[in-house]
């Protein structure tokens, strides 16, 4: 708490010398002429002079303005920028004026920021005529790009052969580029040496010759070709640095010699290299080779951090009721709020933009509110008294992350778990904290207390990975388990009269077959159960005979006497006899479905369904339904269709649930819950927000979440306390939240390791218009003054996601065609046909064409276009080899691409394997594969062999079992064979399944649980599971998979077309099925059998 407390003072020391210094700092992105530099601060483009000095703003746009980079005369200035919605190239004078937009074709925009943006300015010709940089348009994946011109007067940009390409220089006369086949420079990893580390290459861009001019094992990026030198950065030393290597003598040295921060960013100008370390800018003369770090001021109003009151009612997290239902209780973007179910105001709570106050939870006795919050620096118990008005701390430990509450219901306990797998209960009057249960595996996060606050029900995991319920006695500190642990239970909830124990439980076993193989699965198979607690108590559903009762006039008078006593309470005592527990638990009579979320009220039970969900959306079109089962009816009532998620009151009368985006108060004592005109108002959940303050909370949270989840206790080895104060320095000077993503960024990046993530958060809206795209490849046509179709992507037009909008029937477009006109707009080789596409996404365009560059005999076609090509382009990259793998095999292999180990991989694995089981080889083709979690399902398919053979006496003998492989396997693999993409051909070469074949993968195995969510929306991620081998070595992470069989495609290769990791496959698959026929060979049906 203490060193928390003092990094806070140290910021903020640092932001008032800031401010009175006016030194600014975090300028990103520089370059240099003669005269200036342009660098990026809080979003916009400024320049300098050279020397430093005042720097003059010119862009000021909502939008994030990148990479500004110098015209060889140093008079324009173009650069990467959002003006219109999507990150385009523009190009605009040095000394100010109106951006003028270059490109128009949407490339991919959707990534994530360790994908780094689309149309990336990288450069300008040595002519001033023309601008480099980079898209994604024409690949097929996430990780390719190429590199373009594009001329400052428009037109359509035109492609440099290398098929892949990252940053890249051009020689000083133009004809040859310094470049990085790789492109991950983007990436939260330092220090990396997978399969995916860079090297920088040369390439003629006439004859194609190309030499690797770096092998250092990790990173060389940046090329900068100045003269007969090529700049570089590289890792070599732990932190990059600037290297020259002399093209005449081969060698290199090293330039600079930082070990604090990173050399970011280095860019070329006609004589010194711009860069960022820290936050600074450097300029580094040549050919002298000396170094200057520059001081700039600027004068900034700092507009986009400045505080402001914003509307939270969208980032909502979680949420609770009063006991009296009167108010519902949320916590949004770190404060905790009240809202009224009619009538008051809306009430901030905890106003505390420097905290996280989250997971609130409203006392029975409806005087106070439990919340989780960081506000001392670790996270802590707090509780909000209605009385005083005042927060108190209940919990001093800290030091480990710590999930929801839940009050007993004399409001004199708070139970809670924590990351560390244990389970705690706090007494709020002593403050003392006394710790329940400890699981092996998973956190306890599903319990609940009995009625006389005497026992606490909780579902924990057992050592054979099934779910049971316990329940521990407060009084004796003894802990049962009450479940037989065969199947999963969850969800317990007690009767409020502490009769019975309510449950959920996956037993409900009916499997269902697959349509394509002989296989089964498991689904919707919840059902609800209760336990009679006591060895003398009755089940609720024992048949019933009405007899009168004789009793004597004595017990009348005292029954009479006790109905007329209206002042007494009845108090609740929960007994249970654990001996013989297992033997009273009951089945509750409802069909089988997908269930959560059980909660009892007198007399009935409230639990949730959900529909059937495939891992690509749902199966049926039904919503989630909350239901209430009345007990002594034995009758089920859908309460409330729509709704996923609720909370009682502690009585039980009212609830709130949340059903189509709203919060509704509803009683709960009717068949279905009255939605009408009862929504709650959220329209006044504002808060003023402090960006500074929660900057820092979100960094700081970020460092702790990695502290306490990180797989290796060790941290890697680095002093994680100190990585949190080097970077933490630069918080003051954030201007802007991208900025907060770079420094979070590079605070992950010190941990050396895969699944570092941190993205999203408060970004501006930027309205734009949606560019539409036809699924083609144009060039253009110098002498005709034109621009012709050179290609048409195919599609499958019966999918919508796979629309080929020159490809639809009725459709007279064909390549080699030229493109004339688009609605009537005149197209020439100046023109960028895209330009003429604003706005005409999934809008009927009329194009004009013919198979001659006039309008003689030219024709018209009404087409509607796409807003992506993205699917498209991957589609026809897999259909070209699946189509050129079948042709030169004459049909003997099959080929297979798996894009991810996710929803679409699986289900292109699904798709495209069955029809191709039954050839003697087949090619599975895992490069560009972006991971995820399903190659153990595939694997197990391939795994499925043929081991006999069935017979009719009319059908063709077929192997058994129907859907077994019988087939030489091959995988292929590259650098960007990522995560699951990893493991996959390492237990591909574990199960002995075939040879690997192609580069070494990317080598990151560390995996995490999803996003973790920052209290702006933005997120982070916490490696939290790595991966080691029988022998007790840790594999893959940092180093990747091994091919077994090398092959390389070389960059002059791909430029021709060749796809030499395919072809060598081929190669091998054939020589097998050549040499050996099927790996198990068929026989031939016998005769009869003998007779019986």
């Amino acid at each position: 708490m203490r060193t928390c407390r003092f990094s806070i003072i140290v910021i903020i020391l640092l932001l008032t010398s800031l401010v009175s210094a006016n030194e600014a700092r975090l300028l990103r992105f520089p370059d240099v002429s003669t005269a200036q530099v342009t660098f990026v601060y809080a979003g916009d483009i400024y320049v300098a002079p050279r020397s430093g000095g005042a720097a003059t703003k010119l862009t000021d746009h909502k939008g994030l303005e990148l990479f500004p980079k110098f015209s060889p005369d140093g008079q324009q200035v173009a650069f990467s920028g959002q003006y219109d919605g999507d990150m385009s190239v523009y190009v605009m004078p040095v000394v100010g004026g109106e951006p003028k937009r270059l490109t128009y074709h949407p490339g991919i925009q959707h990534t994530s920021e360790r994908f780094g943006p689309e149309n990336l300015v990288m450069g300008w010709h040595p002519d001033g005529d023309r601008v480099l940089f980079r898209s994604r348009k024409e690949t097929n994946d996430w990780w390719d790009g190429r590199v373009y011109f594009v001329s400052v007067q428009g037109g359509l940009p035109e492609a440099l052969p290398m098929n892949s390409a990252g940053f890249t220089s051009l020689s000083p006369d133009a004809g040859k580029v310094a470049y990085c086949p790789i492109y991950r420079d983007f990436r939260t990893w330092k220090r990396y040496k997978g399969g995916m580390a860079q090297d920088v290459w040369t390439f003629d861009l006439t004859t194609f010759e190309n030499e690797k001019i770096t092998d250092w094992v990790g990173t060389d990026n940046m090329p900068m070709w100045h003269n007969d030198k090529i700049y570089f950065n590289s890792d070599r030393t732990g932190t990059l640095n600037l290297f020259c290597y002399d093209l005449n003598t081969k060698e290199t040295h090293q330039i600079t010699q930082f070990t604090e921060f990173d050399v970011r960013w280095p860019s070329l100008g006609k004589d010194g290299i711009a860069f960022e370390n820290g936050g600074w800018i450097y300029v580094l003369d040549l050919p002298s080779e000396k170094m200057n770090k520059l001081e700039i001021h600027l004068a900034s109003d700092r507009r986009l951090v400045r505080p402001e009151w914003v509307d939270v009612s969208e980032k909502i997290r979680n949420y609770d009721i009063s006991p009296d239902g009167k108010r519902a209780l949320f916590s949004a973007r770190g404060d905790i709020f009240t809202v009224p179910a009619k009538n008051g105001n809306t009430r901030n709570l905890t106003k505390s933009s420097g905290a996280n106050d989250r997971n609130p939870s409203w006392s029975p006795d409806g005087r106070m509110i439990a919340m989780i919050s960081d506000k001392s620096g670790e996270e802590e118990l707090y509780l909000y008294s209605l009385d005083s008005k005042k927060t108190e701390r209940l919990t001093t430990d800290g030091y480990c992350h710590k999930y929801g509450t839940s009050w007993s219901p004399d409001s004199k306990k708070l139970v809670f778990s924590d990351k560390e797998l244990k389970l705690y209960y706090v007494d709020i009057a002593t403050k003392g904290k006394k710790q329940i249960d400890e699981a092996t595996r998973d956190e306890i996060r599903d319990f609940v207390w009995s009625p006389d606050s005497r026992y606490l029900a909780y579902t924990k995991q057992l050592d054979n990975r099934i779910n049971a319920i316990f329940i521990y006695d407060i009084d004796d500190g003894h802990i049962r388990q009450v479940t037989p642990g065969y199947t999963d239970d969850f969800s317990p909830a007690f009767d409020p009269a502490g009769k019975y124990l309510y449950f959920l439980s996956n037993r409900s076993f009916n499997p269902i077959l697959s349509n394509y193989e002989f296989q089964f699965a498991n689904t919707a198979i919840t059902n609800l159960y209760m336990i009679v607690l006591t060895a003398d108590g009755e089940s609720p559903f024992v048949p019933k005979s009405d007899e009168v009762e004789l009793k004597s006039t004595e017990e009348s008078k005292k029954k009479k006497n006790k109905d007329s006593d209206d002042d007494t309470e009845e108090t609740v005592t929960c007994k249970i006899d654990f001996d013989g527990i297992y033997n009273r638990e009951i089945a509750i009579d409802l069909p089988a479905g997908n269930y959560g979320g059980l909660s009892a009220i007198d007399g009935a039970v409230f639990y949730t369904s959900y529909p059937i969900r495939g891992l690509r959306g749902k199966i049926t079109q039904d919503k989630g339904v909350l239901h209430k089962y009345d007990i002594k009816e034995q009758k089920d009532h859908q309460f409330a269709n729509g709704a996923y998620s609720y909370q009682l009151t502690a009585d039980g009368e009212k609830m709130i649930l949340w059903v189509g985006g709203d919060y509704h108060i509803v009683e709960t004592s009717g068949e279905k819950a009255n939605l009408d005109d009862n929504s709650l108002n959220l329209s006044n959940m504002e808060m003023y927000v402090d960006r500074q303050a929660e900057f820092v909370q979100m960094f700081n949270e970020t460092w702790r979440m990695e502290r306490d989840f990180f797989y290796d206790e060790n941290m890697h080895g680095v002093d994680w306390t100190g990585i949190r104060d080097r970077y933490a320095q630069l918080l003051p000077y954030c201007a802007h939240r991208f900025d907060l993503t770079y420094i979070i960024g590079e605070m992950i990046g010190e941990l050396c390791c895969s699944h570092t993530y941190v993205g999203g958060g408060d970004k501006r809206k930027i309205p734009g218009s949606k560019v539409g795209v036809l699924g083609a490849d144009f060039e253009i046509d110098h002498e005709a003054d034109r621009i012709r179709i050179t290609r048409i992507l195919n599609g499958e037009n019966f999918d919508k996601k796979l629309r080929s909008p020159l490809r639809e029937p009725g459709i007279d477009v064909n390549e080699g065609d030229y493109l004339l006109a688009i609605d009537g707009h005149q197209i020439t080789a100046g023109v960028n046909p895209y330009s003429l596409m604003v706005n005409k996404a999934d809008r009927l365009v009329t194009l004009t064409v013919n198979s001659k560059p006039n309008m003689e005999d030219a024709h018209e076609v009404s087409v509607r276009p796409i807003a992506s090509e993205e699917s498209l382009r991957y589609f026809n990259w897999v259909e070209d080899r699946r189509l050129y793998v079948d042709s030169v095999s004459d049909g003997q292999i099959g080929y297979l691409h798996i894009p991810d180990m996710d929803s679409y991989g699986l289900y292109r694995f699904t798709k495209m394997f069955y029809h191709q089981l039954r050839k003697p080889g087949l090619i599975i083709d895992v490069r560009y594969n972006g991971g995820g979690f399903v190659s153990g399902l595939i694997l197990e398919r391939l795994r499925k062999v043929v081991a006999a053979m069935h017979a009719s006496r009319t059908f063709e003998p077929g192997p058994s079992p129907g859907t077994g492989i019988n087939a030489h396997m091959v995988t292929l693999i590259n650098q960007f064979s990522c995560s699951d993409g990893d493991y996959f051909p390492y237990f591909f070469r574990q199960y002995e399944l075939g040879p690997l074949m192609g580069k070494r993968t990317w080598g990151g195995v560390i995996g995490i649980r999803g996003y973790r969510p920052l209290i702006d929306g933005g997120y982070y991620t916490a490696p939290e599971f790595g991966i080691f081998s029988l022998d007790g070595k840790w594999i893959m992470e940092n180093v990747g998979v091994e091919p077994d069989i090398e092959v390389d495609n070389l960059p002059d290769r791909m430029a021709r077309g060749y796809d030499d990791q395919l072809q060598s496959a081929i190669d091998y698959v054939m020589d097998k099925i050549k040499k050996e026929g099927r790996p198990t060979p068929l026989p031939n049906l016998p005769g009869s059998p003998e007779p019986r």
